[in-house]
């Protein structure tokens, strides 16, 4: 691995961590404002939506320059987002103006964070040969939820009456925070900017592509050819069919484990958030292990996200700690170990057919536009208060259904050209744009 690859890594984890921090913050600045339950779900859906939106267009900039500055600039639009949450309770006026600030602010954010993630994993295509792309992605991806664990413990921590007491309790803390919230906010910030400081210590890869498009247009036009493109892709197809999936899934499952520690296990937010830590550290360990398989054995992961779906249905019959800490930790492993190969080989196929920034723009769009309709229908489950475990239930089934459909189109595609596992491991960009 070369050494710039591993200030990427660096660079992503901090930003990712406080990412995962400032959404709890912003979890608990809801609940200070007494704000309703569907609010959270919500929040988190125009999040996702600044990725379907702007998908058009990130491609594009993040092959337009180099893409450590890239990630240097889309950071600090985050660090802007960070800034206008900490000054919403000085800002607005009342509670509803200020619920109104945490929304924008956040959206900001995700309109950063949907910028970054083109240069953040194009980056890795651009630095690592075919061969040890599932070796690079089991790094990033196990160093993205270990963030998720440390930023989501950090903002638990931070919101917890200890740490917020402690916090104030410093002149230059309390000189400009007055509530836990803006204590955490404040940490959080400082996150942000070590962040920006790895980003501008990122070397330049030496790839270059064509000149981007800037017409909007045009650009729409040539996006939405590119993800035809992918989805005609035997390969790109499936393995874009499972990463949608998977982020979409993952990121409801975010929110309902918080919702489940509170109505099924009776837990605060502070110590809900660290349930989502549980499942992170297993996704950690599941994302490593998966190093391990070939780029051309990636296909043989998919039964474990049956697997997957069917262990989530366990939730609703466990109280005892060590069997929710050992549940949550088999969900995370099954899911780092099948969905690392899956997305090293959405990468592979979309850097050899596209380019490394637009490809992952295709991908986020659909993983994004999932997350979207997921969130959707669990913000709309509990507005009609379905209790939490059949929610559990439904979004556990879904997942092994469309997981056993996505292995049979699989094998349908091979059956019908079985040179297709010839392809992976194929060196190249841009084959399809010639």
């Amino acid at each position: 691995m070369k050494k710039g690859f591993y200030l990427v890594m660096t660079a992503q984890a901090l930003s990712s961590l406080a990412d995962n921090a400032l959404l709890i913050a912003a979890i608990a600045l809801i609940a200070d404002l007494q704000g309703p339950d569907w609010l959270v779900p919500m929040m988190k859906w125009w999040f996702a939506l600044a990725y379907v939106v702007l998908a058009a267009f990130v491609g594009a900039f993040a092959d337009s320059f180099p893409k450590g500055r890239v990630m240097f600039a889309t950071n600090a639009i985050k660090l802007a987002g960070c800034i206008l949450m900490f000054t919403s309770q000085m800002m607005a006026m009342n509670n509803d103006a200020q619920l109104v600030q945490v929304f924008v602010a956040y959206t900001l954010v995700g309109i950063g964070a949907a910028a970054y993630s083109p240069a953040k994993y194009g980056i890795v295509t651009e630095m690592l040969p075919p061969d040890l792309l599932v070796k690079g992605n089991s790094w990033i991806e196990g160093l993205t939820v270990l963030s998720i664990i440390l930023g989501t413990v950090l903002g638990g921590f931070l919101i917890s009456p200890a740490a917020s007491t402690s916090l104030l309790s410093h002149a230059w803390v309390s000189a400009v925070a007055q509530s836990r919230t803006e204590a955490a906010i404040l940490i959080i910030g400082v996150v942000y900017f070590l962040a920006a400081a790895c980003n501008l210590l990122i070397p330049r890869t030496g790839v270059s592509y064509p000149k981007q498009q800037t017409n909007p247009t045009k650009l729409f036009a040539e996006f939405a050819n590119y993800v035809v493109i992918l989805w005609k892709d035997k390969l790109g197809q499936i393995s874009l069919a499972v990463t949608t999936l998977f982020w979409g899934a993952g990121a409801t499952l975010q929110l309902i484990v918080i919702e489940w520690g509170a109505r099924h296990l009776g837990l605060p937010l502070e110590r809900s958030s660290i349930l989502m830590g549980v499942a992170a550290v297993g996704t950690v360990v599941g994302s490593v292990s998966a190093g391990k398989i070939p780029l051309k054995r990636a296909l043989t992961v998919l039964p474990l996200g049956v697997v997957m779906g069917l262990t989530v249905l366990l939730m609703p019959h466990v109280y005892a700690a060590w069997a929710v800490y050992g549940l949550l930790l088999l969900i995370g492993a099954l899911s780092g170990f099948f969905v690392v190969p899956m997305n090293a080989l959405l990468q592979h196929r979309g850097h050899v057919l596209l380019s490394a920034g637009h490809s992952i723009a295709v991908q986020n769009f659909n993983e994004q536009l999932n997350i979207l309709l997921m969130l959707a229908l669990y913000s709309a489950m509990l507005w009609l208060e379905v209790p939490i475990n059949v929610i559990i239930t439904f979004f556990g089934l879904l997942v092994a259904i469309l997981m056993l459909l996505f292995m049979q189109w699989s094998r349908m595609n091979i059956r019908n050209d079985p040179t297709l596992l010839t392809q992976i491991g194929q060196h190249g960009h841009g084959q399809a744009l010639h």
